[in-house]
């Protein structure tokens, strides 16, 4: 039952689900199991590391982005005094 729902959260890139599942990784008795469970953790450790490089990409997008807005921000006066 463990392996099927660490492979329909792998499926899924579901790290919520991954993160319980890994939380309580239970005692394994058959040899095919147990290398089932080694494939489906390394395969479990490149779905982090993917989710890792896309979020990694997009805040550095959105850094590019804030900088290019901030450098095309129109400087205007603060200030309320109309006398000036």
């Amino acid at each position: 039952m463990w392996l099927t729902k660490l492979k329909i959260a792998i499926i899924e890139k579901n790290t919520e689900s991954l993160d319980k599942l890994l939380d309580v990784i239970p005692q394994l008795t058959e040899k095919a199991d147990m290398e089932e469970a080694i494939y489906l953790l390394e395969e479990a450790s490149r779905v982090f590391g993917g989710l890792k490089d896309e979020v990694l990409k997009s805040m550095n997008q959105i850094q590019k982005n804030l900088q290019f807005l901030r450098s095309t921000d129109i400087p205007t006066s603060r200030n309320l005094d109309m006398m000036s």
